[in-house]
């Protein structure tokens, strides 16, 4: 898996009941990504990015935005080690 990175994000703001996660499922699979992304209890929402790191780099920017309706306040990247999936889940 040489050349792919993997992060861990955790994204905070006004990001659930805003369709968050099926945005950035469409943000994700245009880029190429694979990987997930989720609710928390807490209200906020948790992704695991995987692909070619300018992907991946360029994916963060876009969830530092998120959808129209989303207000991200605060996002918090971390290293992960790659899982070798082929598409990106939305998890319940």
């Amino acid at each position: 898996m040489s050349g792919i990175k993997a992060v861990g994000v955790r994204v905070g703001g006004r990001v659930q009941g805003v369709s968050f996660r099926a945005w950035a499922q469409v943000e994700a699979q245009g880029r190429g990504l694979s990987g997930w992304v989720r609710n928390e209890a807490d209200g906020a929402v948790r992704a695991h990015l995987e692909g070619p790191a300018r992907d991946v780099d360029a994916m963060l920017a876009a969830l530092h935005k998120g959808p129209p309706a989303a207000v991200v306040r605060e996002v918090t990247v971390q290293e992960a080690v790659p899982e070798g999936g082929t598409h990106f889940d939305i998890r319940r």
